[in-house]
């Protein structure tokens, strides 16, 4: 059998916003198995990492997910299964990584300075996510490669991609 590898749009333009918040340097659209979707970093920015590259910023989703994961594991093991994690928070000496649920099998992250006001940049977090949940949404791989196998008929009407 023979599998076909799509093109994963860049969702990195929805996460300028969340790029302009004061004290915001980097943000990464996450799938659920660490596979960058997007990725943004702040203008103007100085330091170790001024602007994340494509290579750094798939080693951040991968981390992202990891943490992601580890949060999940942890919250079932002292809260029993069936909760879902909703936000996670790493803080480091030099700032903070927060993590969000960004849709179905799909997780937002953005890393500040330690000026940054973490909980505006939470809220707008939130807000970004209900307002473009749609699009951060990672469909399952098993989906994806079911519709590649569906052959078109009269009733199928093309599908366009937003703009």
């Amino acid at each position: 059998m023979t599998g076909i590898i799509g093109i994963l749009p860049d969702l990195g333009w929805m996460l300028r916003p969340l790029t302009e918040i004061p004290g915001v340097r980097h943000a990464v659209v996450v799938s659920e198995d660490g596979l960058r979707l997007g990725h943004a970093s702040a203008e103007n920015l100085s330091g170790p990492v001024a602007r994340l590259s494509v290579a750094e910023a798939e080693s951040l989703s991968a981390a992202c997910a990891a943490m992601t994961m580890t949060g999940r594991s942890t919250a079932a093991l002292l809260f029993g299964g069936g909760g879902a994690v909703r936000q996670l928070m790493l803080e480091s000496e030099h700032g903070f990584v927060l993590f969000t649920h960004a849709g179905t099998g799909a997780h937002l992250g953005v890393a500040t300075d330690t000026a940054a006001d973490v909980g505006l940049v939470a809220q707008q977090m939130q807000l970004l996510v209900a307002k473009i949940g749609a699009h951060l949404t990672s469909r399952p791989r098993d989906e994806a490669r079911d519709q590649s196998d569906h052959r078109p008929d009269d009733h199928d009407q093309p599908v366009t991609p937003p703009s």
